[in-house]
């Protein structure tokens, strides 16, 4: 077996190979969580002899992956003291044109992102640009793209502000012993975000102008219809479900109100009977659900009591939720599924595009980025972690008191930093110094503290610095770096340039973590082979793989956009080519003039 070759692999090179391929098809094409496809890559390089035990076993042990994992704990003090709801609320202002709208937006979220996690922050301003969009008469559209693409760019200004900088500056300092500086990227960052900037304003005409989903949302005598049963009601005292009263023509019962009882039940239960003065809440198409009127005897309600407005207070919650990439819930119906029983919600109206489906919101084949008007019980909280992998819901964020605390994680936030980046202490140790920090001044209890970690992120990482070493071991790395160099020839910046619009590319694809991890051994393999110190090469190809601007499932940050901003898959694309190549470009420029290419010794 060690003798076998076949075009010039091996056979653990083939099977690294086709281990990866398959593992990013699985990623494109299904809807298996990324968590447990990455360690099943990691189990059939490790079975197959591949990689041995200590290899396979290397990620959870990797300094950058634990430095993560603290970190996550930082980022709950910070959030849970309103450090970040405090700049959302002083920083943005009121511009008075688009182009001081977009950097006031930009510049404190690349500056937020630099430091946090970029999911957190977009999630944070989501509902704050939305307004903030409405008094400045601009849609929403056209700020959430570019909320987005300065998340991602001002998580490169660091090493700790997105996972691809702490694997790669990681990968590096096993490799050569050194450790790259916390700032390392601060100066190619900015300078790419100040370019980045610049052409979302030049280039706005090609961001879209979408109507915001939830505007179809805003009065429900659009969608809903309140009847009343009579006290002289033939039908009193049968049930629900023998009227068939929970699933009609046109609509369905979100909502049954007893006359002598505030008490509500939603989803309604097929056993419940009817009695004289009952208001029943039905959503869906108004003239066919007006005709249960003629059918069942039923009445208009003189005062209807529900509206957005009064949901919450007294009887029930609307809660607005957008359907994520990769949702179990896409290509179903909620009429053929269990989702609603299962979680106790009610869907009450859908919205695609920021348009209203005039359908029966039941009928309604849900796509990616619907936007979904829900119905709970009441003053029930909704615990976002169960439903990520098909919802978001961006109006569940608590929103914390500022106080002393807030204070107090800034500085423990800003010593960390400091402490890493003057060279004093590595960052892992002022990572957990400053996780500590955050729980002795209690800007976060022990079990916020836990339950910030995210297990399954970890994993992706700790997963993608083990391919990262079969790569490198099989000899794929080398001979992918050779052919490079027999295309490319020995210029450095036109291989750095090759390398680097590939991974752009890839990263639109694939989580930008695992394509930092895959490019890493075959840009350190080809700086080797032409004679230079790798250094260079690596701080450039930390900035493409965070580069994903043209699809919105090249980051999750574009997902969380895309439903709120009504997007359709190709607006991206109309603005983010043009951006990837705008900012490979300034990528190259900067990172060659701040960081000059140098022979290796």
């Amino acid at each position: 077996m060690e003798g076998f070759l076949f075009l010039g692999f091996g056979l653990h090179a083939w099977i690294t190979l086709l281990t990866v391929l398959g593992m990013f098809s699985i990623l494109l094409f299904t809807r298996l969580r990324s968590d447990l496809v990455f360690l099943g890559a990691v189990a059939v390089l490790f079975v197959t002899g591949v990689l041995d035990e200590k290899e396979a076993f290397s990620g959870i042990s990797s300094p950058s992956v634990i430095t993560i994992g603290v970190l996550f704990v930082v980022v709950a003090g910070l959030t849970r003291t309103g450090v970040l709801q405090w700049m959302v609320k002083n920083l943005l202002g009121q511009p008075n044109n688009y182009a001081r709208a977009v950097t006031r937006l930009m510049l404190p979220v690349a500056a937020l992102s630099s430091f946090l996690n970029n999911t957190t922050v977009v999630v944070l301003f989501i509902n704050v640009v939305k307004m903030w969009s409405k008094k400045l008469g601009i849609s929403p559209s056209k700020l959430l793209i570019p909320l987005s693409y300065a998340s991602g760019m001002g998580g490169v200004c660091t090493l700790i502000g997105t996972p691809p900088n702490m694997i790669i500056s990681g990968l590096y300092a096993d490799r050569t012993g050194i450790s790259m500086n916390i700032l390392a990227t601060a100066i190619p960052g900015l300078f790419c975000l100040a370019v980045g900037i610049l052409s979302v304003i030049a280039m706005r005409r090609l961001l879209p102008d979408r109507k915001a989903p939830e505007e179809a949302f805003e009065s429900t005598g659009e969608y809903t219809v309140e009847l009343l049963v009579p006290s002289d009601n033939i039908h009193i005292g049968e049930s629900v479900a023998d009227l068939g009263l929970n699933h009609v023509r046109g609509g369905s019962l979100i909502e049954l109100r007893h006359f002598d009882d505030e008490k509500v039940t939603s989803p309604v239960p097929d056993d419940e009977p009817l009695m004289g003065g009952d208001r029943l809440v039905y959503a869906g198409q108004i003239a066919d659900l007006l005709e249960l009127k003629q059918s069942h005897g039923f009445v208009s309600a003189d005062h209807p009591v529900f509206s957005i407005s009064e949901a919450g207070e007294s009887h029930c919650q609307l809660r607005t939720a957008y359907v994520t990439f990769g949702s179990k819930l896409i290509g179903t119906t909620m009429g053929k599924n269990q989702f609603e029983r299962d979680h106790s919600l009610t869907l009450v109206a859908v919205s695609r595009q920021g348009h209203r489906l005039q359908e029966s919101p039941r009928d309604v084949v849900i796509q990616a980025g619907d936007t979904l008007l829900l119905e709970g019980k009441p003053h029930e909280s909704i615990d976002a972690e169960t439903f990520k992998s098909d919802l978001h819901f961006f109006d569940s964020e608590e929103i914390p008191n500022l106080s002393a605390k807030t204070f107090v994680s800034t500085l423990i936030m800003i010593a960390m930093v400091a402490l890493s980046a003057l060279g004093i202490m590595p960052l892992l140790q002022c990572a957990f110094l400053a996780a500590a920090a955050m729980l002795v001044f209690r800007c976060c209890s022990p079990d916020q503290a836990m339950k910030s970690v995210n297990w399954d992120i970890l994993m992706v990482f700790a997963s993608s610095v083990v391919l990262g070493i079969a790569i490198q071991k099989t000899g794929i790395a080398e001979r992918m770096a050779s052919g490079i160099l027999d295309v490319c020839g020995v210029n450095p910046i036109v291989v750095m340039t090759a390398i680097c619009l590939v991974a752009t590319f890839v990263t639109e694809f694939i989580s930008n973590t695992a394509a930092g991890a895959m490019f890493f051994p075959i840009m350190y393999e080809a700086a080797v082979k032409l004679g230079y110190d790798p250094y260079t090469f690596l701080i450039a190809l930390m900035i493409s793989v965070s580069s994903s601007f043209a699809t919105p499932i090249g980051s999750p940050t574009h997902m969380l956009v895309y439903g709120p901003g009504g997007y359709r898959f190709g607006d991206f694309m109309r603005i983010g080519l043009l951006m990837n190549i705008i900012i490979l470009a300034a990528n190259i420029f900067i990172v060659n003039i701040v960081y000059p290419l140098i022979p290796s010794i």
